[in-house]
């Protein structure tokens, strides 16, 4: 090394900058918006729909109770309050960075949505359907849903225990759409009383046709969006065209 030249020296370290470095991935504004937006829709529907049972009174019941089956209200109410837990914990479930960053938690709010919410409340339903106040075509559709609500979150819960989570997804996304549908519901029994009295506002199964029309279609249609929406994620062209790793890409969490 001659005088003119200089020793190599170490590179200075980083200056640090004064922010915090992020801990992981953020969700994207969509999603963070759609799941604030989903929360406050599952908050308001519950003050409404839940205030009505809290005092254990039939009287107040939304839905008319058979006088003549002793057990009807009894499972209506733990089907609603099951039902309520469903929700909410539906919710922290399609929550994607308390999956990312809280394992733990997203575990334990799956087991309450499960063993709090599906489980109790998709066999009182099982109950309930049979004396449905609407007639035979909606204590049919209200079995199904039953059927297929446990059937799915069942599923989902053996693949998270197999561990394969890719299928336990897919479950889990099919059975909380059929946990939303009771939101969903109150739409199309809108929808159904409107249509029905542009037809003939005089007939007097207006309501009862109503209601039992929005019980198919909530679950229907709730549940073809949810496969829509799957096998939209498997399109390879779309694959093709999101970049590895990029929130919202197949297998992304």
């Amino acid at each position: 090394m001659t005088a003119t030249q200089e020793p190599d020296l170490p590179a200075p370290p980083d200056r640090p900058s004064g922010r915090r470095r992020r801990a992981g991935p953020r969700d994207p504004r969509r999603v963070r918006v759609g799941l604030a937006v989903t929360a406050v829709v599952c908050v308001a529907f519950l003050v409404v729909e839940l205030s009505a049972y809290l005092g254990l009174d039939p009287a107040q019941s939304r839905i008319p109770i058979r006088a003549d089956h002793p057990l009807h209200y009894p499972l209506l109410w733990a089907h609603i309050v099951c039902g309520s837990v469903a929700l909410m914990t539906a919710c922290l479930q399609m929550w994607p960075w308390l999956r990312r960053h809280h394992p733990r938690v997203h575990r334990f709010s799956g087991r309450v949505y499960l063993l709090g919410g599906v489980l109790p409340g998709g066999i009182a339903v099982l109950g309930v359907a049979p004396v449905s106040s609407t007639g035979f075509a909606s204590s049919v559709g209200n079995t199904f849903l039953a059927v297929l609500w446990l059937g799915t979150s069942i599923a989902g819960w053996r693949a998270a225990r197999q561990r394969r989570y890719a299928d336990h997804r897919v479950w889990m996304i099919r059975s909380i759409a059929l946990t939303f549908s009771i939101i969903v519901n109150r739409f199309w029994v809108v929808l159904y009383v409107v249509v029905l009295s542009l037809v003939d506002p005089t007939d007097p199964a207006l309501i009862a046709n109503a209601a039992t029309a929005s019980v198919w279609t909530s679950w229907i249609v709730t549940l073809l969006v949810a496969e829509w929406w799957l096998l939209r994620r498997r399109d390879p062209r779309r694959a093709r065209t999101l970049a590895p790793g990029r929130a919202g890409a197949p297998g992304a969490t």
